[in-house]
C-alpha cells in the first residue's frame, strides 16, 4: 500500500501496518456512506496521478464506501473544437455553447474523457462503468440564466450561452442501485432538457447537485490549488460557511476561489454533510483527506445550530 507516502519502499513492515492501523477509524467512520468526488484540472492530464487517483476510489469502494466520480474536461473539450475548426465564442467570459459545440462537448465528456477514467478505474481492479445526466433520466437540466452588469452603464444584460445549463432534477434511482452493486458511477456533465435539448453543465454544479440529492457524507473537489488560504498565504482546514461568506466579504477569499467556494456553498445547502476543496495535484489526495487524521485541503461545513 503505497497511499500514505512516496518513501514507502525504505519503509519497514511494522511501519506500513502502523499507518494501515491509524487509517482504520477514518474507514470506519466513512463506511456505507455515499462520497462524491469531482475530478478535474491537471491531475487529470498527469499519467502518474490519474492512476493515484483510480487506485484512491478503488480503495475507498474496497473499504465498503460508496464512491461517485464526476468529472469535467475543459481543455480536452478546448482542444478538440480547435481540431474541428469549430471557433469558441464567448460572452462575458463564459463559452457560450452552440449547436455544433454541445455535439462535440457531449462526444468528448461522456465519450473519450469518461471512458479514460472507466478504464483507469478498471486496471486498478475495480468495476466503474460510465454514464451521463441522460442515463436513467438521471438529471433534466434546464438554460442558465447568466447575466452581466456592464461596467460603463451598469445596465445588466442577459448573456445567451447556448446550450449552457443548469441541473434543475435528479433522480437517485439509478445512482441507488449502482450504490448497492460492485458497480462504481463515472459520471459526465451533460444532461437533457424537458424541451428535448442536450445541455453542457458546469462540472462543480453538476458534481454538487449529484451529492446534494445523494445526501453525500462528503463531496471533495480536486483542483489546482491546496485549498483556501488564509491573508498570510497558509492553508485554512475548516471553515463554517458564515467564516467561508465573511472570507469573500473581506476579500481573503478572491479571483477563481470564489465561485469555487459558493458552489460549496450551495452544495452544502443542497444537504451535502462537508464540502473539501483539495490539492489534486497530489498523489492520494482522496485517501490522503478522507482516511488520515490530517486531511488533505479545507473542509467546509454547516454552522453549528
Amino acid at each position: 500500500m503505497d497511499f500514505m507516502s512516496d518513501e514507502n519502499e525504505t519503509q519497514s513492515p511494522q511501519s506500513e501496518a502502523h499507518i494501515l492501523a491509524r487509517a482504520l477509524p477514518y474507514m470506519q467512520r466513512y463506511e456505507d456512506k455515499t462520497v462524491v468526488v469531482k475530478y478535474g484540472g491537471n491531475a487529470m492530464g498527469d499519467a502518474s496521478l490519474g492512476q493515484a487517483f483510480a487506485q484512491d476510489i478503488a480503495l475507498l469502494k474496497q473499504s465498503g464506501v460508496n464512491p461517485v466520480v464526476i468529472h469535467g474536461g475543459g481543455p480536452q473539450i478546448g482542444a478538440m473544437l480547435k481540431k474541428m475548426g469549430i471557433e469558441s465564442k464567448f460572452e462575458g467570459g463564459l463559452r457560450v455553447t452552440d449547436r455544433a459545440t454541445v455535439e462535440i462537448v457531449e462526444m468528448v465528456l461522456a465519450g473519450s474523457i469518461n471512458k479514460e477514467i472507466v478504464a483507469m478505474i478498471n486496471a486498478a481492479g475495480e468495476w466503474a462503468i460510465g454514464l451521463c445526466g441522460k442515463d436513467g433520466n438521471m438529471v433534466f437540466a434546464e438554460k442558465a440564466r447568466k447575466t452581466m452588469t456592464d461596467p460603463d452603464s451598469n445596465i445588466e444584460r442577459i448573456l445567451d450561452l447556448g446550450f449552457v445549463g443548469e441541473p434543475v432534477e435528479v433522480d437517485r434511482t439509478l445512482l441507488d442501485l449502482l450504490a448497492r452493486s460492485e458497480m462504481i458511477p463515472v459520471i459526465a456533465p451533460v444532461a437533457p432538457g424537458r424541451d428535448g435539448h442536450t445541455y453542457n453543465i458546469n462540472a462543480d454544479t453538476f458534481a454538487g447537485a449529484i451529492a446534494g440529492s445523494l445526501a453525500a457524507s462528503r463531496l471533495l473537489f480536486l483542483t489546482d490549488v491546496p485549498g483556501v488560504l488564509d491573508k498570510n498565504g497558509e492553508l485554512i482546514k475548516q471553515l463554517t460557511i458564515s467564516e467561508a461568506k465573511a472570507l469573500i466579504k473581506d476579500g481573503t477569499i478572491s479571483g477563481g476561489m470564489i465561485p469555487k467556494v459558493e458552489t460549496c456553498i450551495e452544495a452544502l445547502q443542497r444537504g451535502v454533510k462537508g464540502v473539501v476543496i483539495v490539492n489534486g495535484k497530489v498523489a492520494h489526495a482522496v485517501l490522503l483527506e478522507l482516511f488520515t487524521e490530517h486531511g488533505a485541503g479545507t473542509l467546509i461545513v454547516h454552522d453549528k445550530a
